[in-house]
């Protein structure tokens, strides 16, 4: 994941370490060191994430956070508060400005990255639900849609944790925002969780981190629970639990010994990014009109592509992102609704499955369309070519590897998509230039084997 980082600080040292730390990892940097410039600069970039430095001259961090959150146009847009080690008072100030998150001196390249990483995905939410949001004002409804994100969240959290004196600590701050705290002790059996509904996990590590990170995978694995964030608790000078963490799916940690603000930082983003997500999964059956979802496989239909693309067509060339178009068709479905026995119930059967396993491929922030009859579309934001062509090609694995279960003998079939890859140029291109070249490129699949992927040049 890269993206554009905005770094303000009036320390031309501090200014040329983190932009030299950020182009290593391929980021775009801008930098300003005061918080006008960095104002006037955000406004001009619209930058994905912004560092700010808590200590400057004319205005301060704090000021500078203030007046950036309070604009509409860059209201969405992270910012991490740089600060000293020892200032706690500057972290409670920062979050109380609206600062999303922070991160001390002298800064860590790992903590540094894991920060910026997660709040750009946020972002990449949250701009997906204002372009919807848009798009839903097309068709006659009012711009309420991101309204709702803005408002407190109260939710229920389960803490996991044998700490007596931690554990009110945490249940005081997290109560204080308005939250439901359930503790668990790890004792307990993991089965019991799944009584409750929750939107957070918080797990200590320090009690056993083996069993610890074990408990958080199988939380994980629970039917229901997939996409709930889970933060691990973990000593400050353990790296190797950190990464263990990220790398089996864990959202975010919080260094021990405890800082309740920071906790309350990462809790605030986990929590804003599941309802962003939730909101981007669920939230069209509830706040679009019927008349732009299909309404047997739940995905968006032709109608609401024809408007929305167009409106992430025009967002993509001003950011100078990159859309990958994929048109997935299913091979030989005419042959399921002419079986003699099976007619188009189902072909329905095949159609809702194969919308699922797309579903599954692709990002909360991407599009998934039936385009028509057995012909589907996947529009993939802010990606790159190779990122595409790996998407399209796990969406026709996923659905050739595992037969589809149908409700008639032989209660299973193969099925395979062939799929056309095509991504948006930036000079003179259009959306129907797009869907046409990706169509061309499915009619090279098909007509060269099928169940396959064919990528532009």
């Amino acid at each position: 994941m890269t993206g554009k980082v905005l770094v303000i600080d009036d320390l031309e040292p501090n200014l040329r370490l983190l932009e030299a730390k950020l182009k290593s990892e391929y980021y775009t940097v801008y930098t300003a060191t005061n918080g006008y410039d960095g104002i006037k600069i955000a406004k001009e970039k619209m930058p994905d994430i912004i560092l700010l430095d808590v200590m400057m001259p004319q205005i301060d961090g704090f000021t500078t956070c203030k007046k950036l959150k309070e604009d509409e146009q860059t209201a969405g847009i992270p910012i991490v508060m740089v600060t000293a080690l020892t200032e706690q008072e500057d972290r409670v100030k920062g979050l109380n400005c609206g600062a999303d998150d922070f991160i001390t001196k002298p800064i860590d390249e790992f903590h540094l990255f894991v920060r910026v990483r997660s709040l750009i995905r946020i972002k990449e939410l949250f701009d997906e639900l204002k372009l919807r949001d848009i798009t839903y004002s097309n068709f006659g409804g009012s711009k309420n849609f991101l309204k709702s994100q803005t408002e407190k969240l109260n939710s229920k959290i389960i803490l996991i944790d044998d700490d007596v004196f931690e554990i009110k600590k945490i249940k005081a701050a997290l109560e204080s925002e308005g939250h439901t705290l359930i503790v668990f002790n790890p004792d307990q059996p993991l089965e019991k969780i799944q009584e409750h509904d929750f939107d957070l996990v918080i797990v200590n590590t320090l009690l056993d981190e083996e069993r610890a990170l074990r408990m958080s995978v199988e939380i994980k694995g629970m039917t229901n629970k997939k996409r709930v964030p889970i933060i691990i608790l973990v000593d400050e000078s353990d790296k190797k639990v950190m990464l263990k963490g990220l790398q089996i799916g864990i959202d975010d940690y919080v260094l021990e010994p405890l800082d309740i603000n920071e906790l309350l930082a990462r809790t605030r983003t986990l929590l804003r990014r599941k309802k962003y997500q939730d909101s981007l999964r669920h939230g069209i059956e509830d706040s679009i009109n019927a008349s732009v979802i299909d309404q047997l496989t739940k995905l968006y239909n032709r109608r609401y592509l024809e408007t929305h693309l167009g409106t992430i067509f025009e967002e993509a060339k001003q950011k100078k992102d990159r859309i990958v178009l994929l048109t997935i068709d299913i091979d030989n479905f005419k042959k399921i609704n002419d079986r003699p026995g099976w007619g188009h119930s189902i072909g329905d059967e095949v159609l809702k499955e194969v919308a699922d396993r797309i579903k599954q491929c692709v990002r909360d922030n991407d599009l998934a369309v039936r385009h028509g009859g057995e012909e589907f579309i996947a529009v993939l934001t802010n990606t790159t070519v190779e990122n595409g062509t790996i998407v399209a090609e796990r969406i026709r694995k996923k659905i050739a590897d595992t037969p589809i279960k149908i409700s008639v003998e032989p209660y299973g079939i193969d099925v395979t998509v062939s799929i056309g890859d095509a991504v948006m140029r930036h000079e003179g291109d259009s959306p129907e230039d797009l869907i046409n070249r990706s169509d061309e490129m499915l009619y090279k699949a098909k007509t060269t084997g099928k169940n396959k992927v064919v990528s532009e040049e």
